[in-house]
């Protein structure tokens, strides 16, 4: 509990913003300074767009279905897809720069700062998640000139569909990281939680599709949340909302962050478990 000799409380809310600020302005500066980071956010779905695309175009037809209205090319499909594969690589970076903060010494000095763990972390997502949407729209500018284009309020509309899903994969990669001990060990635990995320979802075939082909894979990618955070994306870039989607990433997305908030906890989570978050 907090009371009026807390230094949280002492500090208000000037200073929880201006801690906000702080930890806002550090990951964009790293971000800034890792350019070749950013050339690894668009290459990897542009690759995805302009060559496995133009490849499947000629194998995979595809039916009218929501939120299209007519036909379309498979790249104009997979974009929202690859819109969220951007912020699920993003999410993960997130997590190994808690790994790598955590291996340092940095999070320490995070962590035991006067302001709450839940406040410091939903900031470290927020700012991680701020850096995947602007990944996305610049993705989305290049994919214009390959004539994907959306209508033009469906990239306003699909901002709030793009922050909600990077929270959600931001949360998952914030628990992750809570799970990992060493940073050696990072590559090995994302290849089993990034790439069956990815492709057990409708991020590169409908699920009809699946369906048709296998019942258990349809039910894998039906309980995979990156499904639905690939068909809020699909529905905003549309001006169209899907509910269900929207609920599932919103409540997944609170589950992992409450999740996360507890694992860093030193009295009860997993940092307990091994000493503090210096170790």
């Amino acid at each position: 509990m907090t009371g009026p000799d807390d230094p949280a409380t002492r500090l208000g809310w000037a200073g929880r913003m201006t801690a906000f600020r702080g930890i806002v302005w550090r990951e964009a500066l790293r971000f800034a300074r890792q350019r070749e980071r950013f050339l690894a956010a668009l290459v990897r779905p542009l690759v995805w767009l302009f060559i496995f695309a133009a490849g499947f175009r000629a194998v995979l037809g595809l039916s009218i279905q929501p939120p299209y209205q007519t036909y379309v090319l498979y790249e104009v499909y997979v974009t929202p897809g690859l819109c969220a594969m951007i912020l699920l690589f993003q999410g993960m970076q997130s997590s190994l720069s808690m790994v790598y903060d955590r291996e340092t010494g940095a999070m320490r000095t995070l962590l035991v700062s006067p302001f709450p763990r839940w406040f410091l972390l939903g900031a470290k997502l927020i700012a991680g998640t701020a850096v995947g949407v602007l990944q996305c729209y610049a993705f989305l500018a290049v994919a214009w000139f390959w004539d994907v284009r959306p209508p033009l309020g469906g990239y306003l509309a699909a901002f709030p569909a793009l922050v909600a899903a990077g929270l959600m994969l931001g949360a998952i990669g914030l628990f992750l990281s809570s799970a990992i001990r060493q940073l050696e060990n990072f590559a090995g635990v994302m290849n089993f939680v990034i790439f069956p995320m990815f492709f057990a979802s409708s991020a590169l075939y409908p699920l009809w599709r699946m369906k048709e082909s296998s019942l258990l894979l349809w039910q894998i990618c039906s309980i995979n949340p990156f499904t639905y955070a690939v068909e809020l994306i699909r529905f905003a870039l549309y001006m169209r909302i899907d509910w269900f989607s929207a609920g599932v990433v919103t409540g997944v997305a609170a589950a992992f962050l409450g999740a996360a908030i507890i694992a860093y906890d030193p009295s009860k989570g997993l940092i307990a478990r091994r000493g503090g978050p210096g170790r």
